[in-house]
């Protein structure tokens, strides 16, 4: 028995105690996912790199200096943007907030009202409403954004805060995941007991079904902020007060300046690099909250 035990014990011949068994050629495979994921992440962090290190450089130092040493000029680009025009790049990040805060929240509780519905309820024509919502997720924005113009062009409304938001109120693709998550997260069997007990429609869905999709109503929320944060055409086609412009719209008039002056430049990197943070903080605090979401849920279960 001990000398069987010794020989399993012992290597194969041929080969190197401790070291792995296998065909070499099935290792250099595995190592292609590896390197193209490595690729991937340095081509969409590269841009980042540059930002926050163009960023701390001064107008001569931009130009003059080795692209990835960082400079000594942080300081004074945000103060110089925070002065320009009485601190109007303030007032674009403020609208931003506006925009994204809101319309994520309104976009979040419209999917939450949908998805719940079309999981939960039967009713005729349902299949062909949830197909017309799939085809709006394929629709690119830029064939959406002339009739919306015109249609809020005929009401009135251009050039106001209601023409940047009412459109980001709907979304195609927040209501596909709302019904996916809850059709996943909320039982037939939790909503039938709730209606024998003689709660009404709305009782069951704000106290019953609600809590089930909070996970995936934060993760609604968070790809809609970041959508109406980035979102740049919209804006541009139905803003034409400056002091109404989001952050993106308002970086590009910076940048469409800078082409006659040049020390606008490190203006719109300053700004650029200062847009990230509130995106990057949201992040954080969602992720936070979403995490003990999903252990809550688990535990209830």
């Amino acid at each position: 028995m001990s000398s069987l035990a010794v020989r399993k014990a012992q290597p194969a011949a041929g080969t190197t105690p401790g070291t792995a068994q296998g065909p070499p050629l099935r290792r250099r495979i595995a190592l292609v996912p590896t390197l193209t994921l490595l690729l991937g992440a340095v081509y969409c962090l590269l841009p980042v790199a540059w930002v926050v290190i163009a960023a701390t450089k001064s107008g001569s130092e931009l130009f003059s200096t080795f692209t990835f040493l960082p400079g000594t000029g942080f300081a004074d680009n945000v103060g110089d943007l925070s002065a320009y025009r009485d601190g109007v790049y303030w007032q674009w990040m403020a609208n931003s907030a506006l925009y994204a805060g809101l319309g994520a929240l309104l976009s979040t509780v419209v999917s939450a009202f949908s998805g719940y519905a079309l999981a939960i309820y039967r009713f005729r024509g349902r299949e062909t409403l949830f197909n017309v919502l799939l085809a709006g997720v394929l629709m690119p924005p830029v064939i959406l954004a002339v009739p919306q113009y015109l249609l809020l062009a005929e009401a009135d409304l251009t050039d106001s805060y209601l023409s940047v938001l009412l459109p980001q109120i709907l979304s195609p693709y927040g209501v596909y995941l709302a019904r996916i998550y809850a059709s996943a997260a909320v039982p037939a069997d939790v909503v039938e007991a709730g209606r024998m007990d003689g709660a009404s429609e709305w009782r069951i869905f704000t106290r019953v079904a609600l809590p089930m999709m909070v996970p995936g109503l934060v993760t609604v929320f968070l790809f809609q902020f970041v959508a109406v944060w980035n979102n740049f055409l919209l804006p541009y086609i139905m803003l034409s007060d400056d002091e109404k412009f989001p952050i993106t719209l308002g970086l590009h008039t910076l940048l469409e300046q800078g082409a006659n002056t040049p020390a606008l430049y490190t203006l719109v990197i300053t700004g650029a690099f200062l847009a990230v943070f509130p995106l990057v903080a949201l992040f954080l605090v969602v992720q936070r909250f979403w995490s003990l979401d999903l252990l809550s849920g688990a535990v209830k279960s």
